[in-house]
């Protein structure tokens, strides 16, 4: 604990630092506290992974604020719940810019991103999305004109990482099981894409709207295919639906798929038919090294209980913060959207983070913080996310750079 508690301190001494240095290098003060909007699923189906990803900005918010935050202005969040609900969604956006803040982070579903991503780009006002993960999102702009950024790690560099695991594993007969969201359909092109790559093609390929509560028929086409190996892309209870699905037809084959597979919906909705089944993953809450003991310590005395969906919790916690760095690289405390994004494409300082260590996260050309180096594969075991590989487990022992 005391490890930990240094460790807290020294990031906090660091910002504080950082923020005193300020008005010394000219930089301009400023009143009053500096808007954060806030958009995701906080009620509704997707609540669960929204839920996390509030409370790690929470975190992050409260942290700063109690070393300063901007010059002596504090972060204050304009929060605004989507529902996962594309409509809704855009409503939010266009409120959480009529109040005037100076960057968003937002939006856990794809297709609620992909109706709100004009409004960001139109009014010029920073986007980082901390948990979707649709590759389309951050390549709708052309890089150097684009207002949207990201810290999770987007499909197209999951879908491969979970593909080559199954090559390695000898799992080469992949049927592929895909919702019709924007997030279903963007993750079965990743999938394939990556699977080409392999020479491979899906033995079995079906798609499901969401709410869809039995998929065995669909199941038992795979089956017959011939697949050795179910990969599954959607978001909510449907995962759990393919899952209790193979159990009920006594059809013993993997599940993998990209992170979803570590949410509630799935695990809870499961239950022991869950166990086994693989996903790509940027955090699991085990405390690995120093900067993630504290991170769960500082969650666990703010929030108690179950951390639901960490990976979440810690790239929204990770947002906040480089969201921070951005501002302190503004030195006239003109807080406009083209400021803010030229600050995010120019962070001079590596932030530590939870995740990755972020060293030069965004540029004009790369608006993705996250590379495949930094993915693990987690494992649901005993109705947790645990490391799939020992060897996983070392070298999350070192928080990696991008590459």
């Amino acid at each position: 604990m005391h490890c930990v508690s240094s460790l807290v301190t020294s990031l906090r001494a660091s910002l504080v630092a950082i923020c005193a240095a300020l008005p010394l290098m000219g930089f301009a003060q400023a009143p009053g506290a500096v808007k954060l909007g806030v958009i995701g699923p906080f009620t509704g189906a997707s609540s669960d992974f929204g839920k996390p990803l509030l409370q790690g900005i929470q975190l992050a918010v409260d942290e700063i604020n109690a070393v300063g935050g901007y010059l002596g202005r504090p972060l204050e969040l304009v929060i605004r719940d989507d529902q996962g609900t594309p409509d809704v969604g855009l409503k939010a956006a266009q409120e959480v810019l009529g109040a005037g803040v100076a960057g968003t982070i937002g939006y856990c579903n794809t297709g609620v991103a992909q109706k709100s991503l004009e409004v960001f780009q139109n009014a010029k006002s920073p986007l980082i999305i901390p948990c979707a993960t649709g590759t389309p999102l951050t390549s709708q702009y052309p890089a150097p004109e684009s207002y949207i950024f990201r810290t999770s790690a987007r499909d197209s560099i999951q879908a491969p990482f979970v593909v080559n695991d199954l090559v390695k594993r000898g799992w080469t007969k992949v049927a592929i099981f895909a919702d019709t969201t924007g997030y279903g359909e963007a993750g079965l092109k990743d999938v394939e894409v990556a699977l080409a790559a392999h020479q491979l093609r899906a033995v079995n390929v079906s798609r499901f709207p969401l709410g869809v509560t039995d998929l065995r028929e669909q199941l038992k086409v795979a089956r017959d295919a011939g697949a050795n190996v179910v990969f599954s892309y959607t978001v909510g209870p449907e995962n759990a639906a393919i899952a209790n699905g193979r159990r009920d037809l006594g059809w013993k084959v993997p599940q993998v798929g990209a992170w979803p597979l570590s949410f509630p919906f799935f695990i809870d909705g499961a239950r022991e038919a869950a166990d086994g089944a693989l996903m790509a993953q940027t955090f699991i809450a085990e405390p690995s090294n120093e900067r993630r003991a504290a991170f769960l310590s500082a969650y666990s005395r703010k929030w108690g209980g179950r951390m639901v969906v960490p990976m979440a919790a810690a790239q929204g916690y990770d947002a906040v913060y480089l969201f921070t760095y951005a501002l302190l690289g503004i030195r006239d405390g003109k807080l406009t959207g083209p400021a803010m994004k030229t600050a995010l494409e120019n962070i001079p300082r590596v932030y530590y983070g939870v995740v990755a260590t972020y060293e030069r996260p965004f540029s004009s050309q790369d608006k993705d913080a996250l590379t495949a180096n930094m993915l693990v594969m987690g494992k649901v075991q005993g109705g947790a996310i645990t490391f799939a590989y020992p060897e996983d487990a070392r070298r999350n022992l070192i928080v990696q750079r991008k590459k």
